[in-house]
């Protein structure tokens, strides 16, 4: 059996008592779901569509090395350790958390470069060295940003948005730490030195946004990785996949692979279950999508009549990035690169604004380069390397032929990594793998191949997002990058602690 395969219990049967949830989607989103609808007392089916477990964070292994397919740091521990709580057991006894320092190594096209770390002293002499006239401009950003997370993440990310009422009595709160700016013209007002401008200020990136125009709010993530740290957990963050359906599997509740949903199934306005694509029917009390929020309305739903989420509002709403990204393996040791490299090219602004707006495959780009075998040696053959690096790409609204030009792409990131920060690694590649933005739509569902679902603009958040109980159909519920908060895996697992407040209580359906 494969170590993801999820063991089916024998306890678990059309007899089981409890009210049954149907969770479409393991990422860690319907995962999450699924261990808290566990605890509250649901019998809970997770219906996966590929062949593992974790969506976008699904591990494959080739040639010897063990790659992450998506997620690459956790930055909430406290997020995982609730859900293992409500399971009964203690995240460090399954989960080895490592902190990763620096965060992130940042190389300007200048040459110089920044380590961003949670080290407050270490972050002081490296504004003082690349821009030391931004001195105290730095320190009053880095004071705002927390003034930012205490009412973006700590008030705002675990509240449900249902109703515009929620959203009016967080305007003063939005005005008053300039939600209506964009981060880059929010570290403007602070920062005079471009590279720290950026350095400061690419964090939207991270869940799909174009920093030039998501909310200011989303400088929350400067200070959420200040406070908590960067990890890293031992095995990759497949371990966490692996150790969530363990959670599952434990409170009596199974997740099947290979589970395509064709339809939700909804009678007098109520969900009532799910239609796989092989025509099998799974009743259920209440479903959790945790697929792409576009897709379960217009995909999931069918032919359904919708009030607010129709196919034109989804088709004027704004997608976050596709994402082109290439595994490999090295037969030696990068010894000198650090777990997260930031390589920027030479444009910022206008690279941005070609791949968001003009949706034009560029060809200079800037790279996010993941070497996890920095702070865990077993995820590739003794004295190997095994990286990904990631290149921001326009998503599908703009019709890219993939088929002809990944492969060049590829190697101009090939050539591009050469130069700079893996000198000789085209002598030493010995196992590859690309993924498109077309792979993305193929493999989860994502709407326009985008890698993070919506964009996280301000006019696209919070109560204006799609919310976590339909407004569409009743016993409905959203978990994901698509929902309220949104993207990253602090806010999917955020998502799912929201339904302890709209899923209605287990008891409710077992009175019926």
């Amino acid at each position: 059996m494969n170590a993801l395969t999820p063991r089916v219990q024998a306890s678990v049967t059309i007899s089981d008592p409890r009210p049954h949830a149907v969770v479409i989607g393991s990422g860690f989103g319907g995962l999450a779901a699924a261990i808290r609808l566990g605890a509250r007392g649901y019998r809970v089916t997770v219906l996966e569509h590929l062949a593992e477990p974790g969506g976008r964070a699904s591990v494959f292994r080739q040639d010897g090395f063990t790659f992450d397919a998506g997620p690459t740091i956790i930055t909430a521990p406290f997020l995982m350790e609730e859900l293992w709580a409500l399971a009964g057991r203690n995240l460090a006894d399954d989960i080895t958390l490592h902190a990763v320092s620096p965060f992130y190594r940042i190389h300007f096209n200048d040459g110089t470069q920044f380590d961003c770390s949670g080290d407050a002293d270490a972050m002081r002499e490296e504004v003082l060295r690349l821009a030391p006239d931004d001195a105290q401009g730095y320190e009053d950003f880095i004071a705002l940003s927390e003034e930012i997370y205490k009412i973006g993440f700590e008030k705002l990310a675990h509240r449900p948005f249902g109703s515009w009422v929620d959203m009016v009595r967080i305007l003063p709160d939005l005005l008053r730490l300039s939600g209506y700016r964009s981060v880059s013209g929010l570290v403007a007002r602070k920062i005079r030195d471009k590279r720290l401008r950026i350095a400061l200020g690419f964090h939207p990136l991270l869940v799909g946004g174009n920093p030039l125009n998501t909310s200011a709010i989303y400088c929350l993530i400067l200070h959420l990785e200040r406070k908590f740290g960067v990890h890293f957990p031992a095995g990759g963050t497949g371990a966490l996949v692996r150790g969530m359906v363990q959670l599952i599997e434990g409170q009596g509740n199974r997740l099947r692979t290979n589970a395509t949903v064709a339809e939700i199934l909804v009678k007098d306005d109520k969900a009532t279950g799910v239609q796989l694509a092989n025509g099998e029917i799974i009743a259920a009390d209440i479903v959790v999508s945790n697929a792409c929020a576009a897709a379960t309305y217009q995909q999931l739903l069918g032919g359904r009549k919708r009030r607010r989420w129709t196919d034109r509002k989804i088709a004027r709403a704004k997608f976050s990035m596709g994402l082109f990204v290439w595994y490999f393996g090295t037969s030696r040791k990068f010894e000198t690169v650090p777990h997260h490299t930031i390589l920027l090219g030479p444009r910022h602004d206008d690279l941005l604004r070609d791949i968001f707006d003009a949706k034009i495959l560029a060809p200079d780009f800037s790279l996010y380069l993941h070497r996890p075998t920095a702070t865990d040696p077993t995820l590739a053959p003794p004295g190997c390397d095994g990286f990904y690096v990631l290149s921001p790409v326009p998503n599908l609204q703009r019709d890219l032929d993939w088929e002809s030009q990944a492969e060049p792409y590829r190697q101009a990131i090939e050539a591009r990594l050469n130069e700079t920060v893996l000198p000789g690694l085209t002598g030493a590649i010995v196992t590859s793998k690309i993924f498109t933005p077309r792979d993305f739509q193929k493999n989860y569902l994502s709407t326009h191949g985008a890698g993070f679902g919506f964009a996280p603009r301000l006019l696209q958040s919070a109560w204006f997002r799609p919310h976590n109980k339909s407004e569409e159909v009743e016993n409905l519920f959203l978990v994901g990058a698509g929902t309220h908060p949104g993207a990253g895996v602090p806010g999917v697992l955020s998502s799912a602690r929201i339904l302890d407040e709209v899923v209605p209580d287990a008891n409710v359906f077992s009175r019926r």
